[in-house]
């Protein structure tokens, strides 16, 4: 999984993915198949927190409560010292070839994902009246993941958890209220 947030998908060869599992080549093609089917395999592997994170989402106070505590944590994530700077699914599919449309569409539904999370979470604030009714869910939901992908820019860039979580903090202040009316 460290290869690919590494390197990115396209770039990760075979000789960098047999040497960081320590295996040989007809090793890692009899498990896995292909490259492709092993990157496949570990996006899920890093996705597997998508239940943890939806319970987060819907048992947190509010919509902005979830996506505050999202974004300090991916903050933190981003800079993590075990970990490559930046989101393994930002960083794999930053370019891509048509030969990778499968891993770019993996990729992109996972992202898909947690905008819909969050946009059946902003309804429902909607619905609770804790924001106005006039919001557009799915651009806040929108709003969430855009933030965290340039995160993930920032911190492949050389971005400090600092300044992570002063983007983190600046976006949340972009969240409507009553008080401000209605600019969703």
């Amino acid at each position: 999984m460290l290869t690919f947030w590494r390197h990115g998908y396209e770039t990760t060869s075979i000789a960098d993915l047999t040497k960081a599992m320590g295996i040989t080549p007809p090793s890692l093609y009899s498990a896995f198949g292909d490259k492709r089917q092993l990157f496949l395999e570990t996006v899920q592997l890093y996705a597997r927190g998508a239940a943890e994170r939806e319970r987060a989402i819907n048992g947190a106070h509010s919509a902005f409560v979830a996506a505050s505590e999202l974004l300090q944590a991916v903050a933190i994530t981003y800079t993590g010292d075990e970990t490559p700077p930046g989101c393994l699914l930002a960083s794999a599919t930053a370019t891509g070839s048509a030969g990778s449309l499968e891993v770019r569409r993996t990729v992109a539904d996972i992202r898909l994902g947690l905008a819909s999370q969050f946009s059946a979470r902003i309804k429902q604030d909607i619905a609770d009246g804790l924001l106005p009714s006039d919001c557009n869910a799915e651009a806040l939901a929108n709003l969430v993941v855009a933030v965290t992908q340039g995160m993930s820019v920032l911190a492949r860039d050389g971005g400090s958890r600092e300044q992570l979580l002063a983007v983190a903090r600046a976006a949340m202040m972009a969240w409507p209220s009553h008080d401000l009316g209605s600019d969703c």
